[in-house]
Formats: structure tokens, sequence, C-alpha cells
């Protein structure tokens, strides 16, 4: 049997994340759904700052257990990094009260070319013909499968506007914080979730009383909507950690491009689960149209010049073009 190359390895562990990620993503946006839809816990941002304290917990364990070793983040960018994150969450949620679905969806969809904006100003990403049409393919096809009514108003779209700079941000800034910082999906999450965790269970109940007029705390709590939370909170763990992992092998655009057939597989399963109409004529031709443009995005994004670093050769000194010219003259003498 010849043994597994270096890029097959890379291959296979790149298949493992992406599929890690789409299942906890779905897994979790179905627990969701069934918790708010059915039980009624509409604690949006609450709930989310329970995500990070088991997602802390989870952290601790694993330091005890010597899996995550000693690392350091100044605080001055966990605290920006904190920033964009939570503006995120809290756009998110915001975005979606005040804006109609369609605006909604149109908003996320945005978060790719301001990706790709932020990677060719901050990293000098150059993008192939081939690799902004591939994009365009899968903005196309995602638009088809959920943009149905689009109404705006000014306050919505400045809540659409926050939430897709602070999201991209955020997502460019787990790529770039790893890269500076040597920091394993692992480090970065324990310097960030118990940040997160302690700033949205402050903020969340407040907010969460701004935007449904609900206490969290005279929420009748019982035994099966504590043990959907609790699923909820475990399924996060993975969703945050696979995130993590998967921006810190590829980039902010790839997670967004790729991460639509999540949305893809929700649409299908939100058929099957919660007892909607059937697949009609124009979501089937929005999903073919995305999946395709996916491909041709992977294809054209992995070819040489699909999408690289521009180089800038630096200002040669004095002292190297001495060294240069000795080399020049050994070579010389050589022959």
């Amino acid at each position: 049997m010849a043994p597994v190359s270096k890029a097959e390895k890379k291959t296979a562990a790149d298949a493992a994340a992406w599929m890690f990620n789409v299942v906890t993503s779905v897994g979790i946006i179905i627990v969701n759904k069934a918790l708010m839809a059915t039980y009624g816990y509409s604690f949006a941002t609450t709930l989310t700052g329970l995500h990070f304290a088991f997602t802390t917990l989870m952290t601790i364990v694993l330091r005890c257990l010597g899996y995550i070793q000693p690392s350091h983040l100044p605080f001055t960018e966990l605290l920006r990094f904190i920033l964009f994150a939570n503006f995120s969450i809290v756009g998110m949620n915001v975005s979606l009260m005040w804006n109609s679905v369609g605006f909604y969806q149109i908003a996320k969809l945005s978060m790719i070319p301001v990706s790709c904006l932020l990677e060719m100003v901050l990293d000098k990403i150059r993008y192939s013909r081939d690799t902004k049409l591939s994009i365009g393919l899968v903005l196309v096809g995602v638009g088809v499968c959920t943009v149905t009514d689009v109404s705006v108003n000014s306050k919505g779209f400045l809540a659409a506007f926050v939430a897709v700079w602070s999201t991209s941000l955020q997502q460019y800034y787990v790529h770039y914080l790893q890269r500076k910082y040597s920091l394993s999906s692992f480090n970065l999450l324990g310097h960030t979730a118990p940040a997160q965790a302690a700033t949205l269970l402050v903020v969340g109940p407040f907010l969460d009383y701004w935007l449904t007029e609900k206490r969290v705390d005279m929420y009748d709590y019982n035994l099966v909507s504590v043990l959907f939370i609790t699923l909820s909170c475990t399924i996060a763990i993975g969703t945050n950690l696979s995130q993590f992992i998967c921006i810190g092998r590829f980039t902010a655009v790839s997670f967004q491009v790729l991460g639509h057939m999540k949305t893809i597989l929700v649409l299908v399963m939100g058929f099957f689960f919660f007892g909607r109409e059937g697949l009609n004529l124009h979501v089937v031709i929005g999903m073919v149209i995305a999946v395709l443009g996916m491909i041709w995005y992977g294809n054209a994004s992995s070819k040489p010049g699909g999408k690289e670093r521009r180089s800038y050769s630096l200002p040669t000194t004095r002292q190297q073009k001495l060294g240069a010219a000795s080399d020049s003259d050994d070579n010389e003498d050589k022959e």
C-alpha cells in the first residue's frame, strides 16, 4: 500500500474540518429552531452567552488535561476581537427584528464581498476572474433560495450595516490572530470564550427584553426545555471550535462561500423536520446554482493565481548589494 502523501493528508483534514463545521452548525440551527418555535425560548443573545460559557468550561477541562498549552494574546487584541464578535451577535439579532427576512438574507450575503474587500486591503490578496465569478454565482444561487420579500428602513439598514461589517471583521480577525500569534483554535477559544460569555450573559438579558419584551428569568423552565438548552450549548462547543478551525485553515472568504452549503442543508432539513411545504422550483434552481458556484470556487481558488497574496520586493540595502557583488566576484574567480 502506497504511503499517504502530505497533500492527501491535508485534503482529508480540510474535509474533516468542513464536515465538523457543517454538522454542528446545521445541528444547532435545528435544535435552536425547535427550542424557540416549540418551547418559546426567544432569548437568543442570552442563549449565545450560555454557548460561550459551555465552551469556556470545555477549554478549562482541556487545559487541565494538558491539551491546551499556555499562550499569550495581548489585551488590546482580545478587546478588539470581543467588540467585533459581540457587535456581530447583537447586530444580527437586531437586524432580524428590524428588517424583513429578505433584506436580512441580502445583508448576510453581502458579508462575502465585504470579506473579500478586507482581504484585498489588509492582506493584499488578489482574486482571479474565475474566482470572482464563482463567488458571484454562489451569491446569486443562495439569493434565489432565500430572498423573498425585501423591504428596508433607515434603522434596519444601520443594524444590518453594523452586523455585516462586525461579522466580517470578527471572522477576518480569527485568521489574523491565529497567524500572527501562532495560536491554535483551542488556544484562541481559551482566550476569547470566557470574555464573550461574561459580556453576553450580562448584556444578553437586557437586550433580549428590549427585543422580545420578555424576561429570561420569568421563562417557564421545565425538564424538556432545559434539556434542549443543554443540547444547544453542547453542540455550540463544536460549532465554535469548528469555526475557528476552518477559518484558521482557510480564510474568512472561503469560510463564507463554502459555508452557504449550510444554508442549503438547513432549507432542505426545514422542509422535512418542520412540516413546511415541499421544495418549489425556484428554490431548487437556486440550490443547484449555489452548489455549482461552490464547486467552481473550490476549483478556481485552488489553481495557481486563483487567490494569492501580492508580493512586494524589499528594498535592497547597500550591504546586501556589496554581498551580492562579492558573491559574483567569487563565482568569476572560480570560473
